[in-house]
């Protein structure tokens, strides 16, 4: 049985629209309830309506402090009642819920910790990648707590750094082995084959 995935971003929607197809070729079992931006003009929220997926702009400008802004958007989805919420380029620090530990998951370009927390987003982690001259990186997704980058992993894969990198080049082959590892693991979480046991994952067989 499919489960139900709430989908938040801020900006293009390219994770969302993977997340989609893959669910569309029947390679997820999942469905895609609502589509949730922290920016009203986030084209993710044209990808939704597209596929027909419920859209939902909830702007963090419009709140003070990020725990207004979370009980904004744990209301927005409640009617949804999701099995599982994927940050897919997310950019606000999101309060957990009890109701949500465990059942949040995000995708980071680099191989947490290294490369990660707050400001450690997009371009900037690749920059920072070639600027500190490591010879590999990679992608990890991670169940989200209270915390940037700090919940515990679930999956990674890593990428070699080539000499003549630069962002740009960098940036396209870790969003390569992005759109494999997080559908993987959102696979694994529908499957029921994810056990947390404090910072450890443990992948059921």
């Amino acid at each position: 049985m499919a489960i139900k995935l709430a989908v938040f971003l801020s900006g293009n929607g390219t994770t969302l629209q993977n997340i989609i197809d893959r669910c569309a070729a029947g390679e997820l079992d999942a469905s895609v309830v609502c589509v949730v931006s922290s920016r009203e003009k986030a084209y993710g929220l044209e990808r939704a309506r597209a596929a027909g997926i419920p859209a939902i702009a909830v702007p963090r400008k419009g709140f003070n402090d990020a725990e207004a802004f979370g009980r904004a958007i744990w209301s927005a989805i409640q009617e949804y009642a999701p099995d599982l919420v994927a940050l897919a380029g997310f950019m606000s620090l999101l309060p957990v819920p009890e109701a949500y530990a465990g059942r949040i998951m995000n995708v980071h370009p680099a191989l947490i910790p290294a490369f990660s927390g707050k400001g450690m987003y997009g371009e900037n982690v690749y920059q920072a990648v070639l600027d500190y001259g490591v010879k590999v990186t990679g992608v990890t997704v991670h169940f989200v707590n209270d915390e940037y980058d700090r919940g515990p992993v679930i999956a990674q894969t890593s990428v070699p750094i080539l000499e003549d990198d630069t962002v740009e080049k960098l940036a396209a082959r870790v969003q390569e082995e992005e759109r494999k590892l997080y559908p993987k693991a959102i696979q694994l979480f529908a499957e029921g084959r994810l056990k947390i046991e404090g910072r450890h994952v443990r992948v059921l067989p």
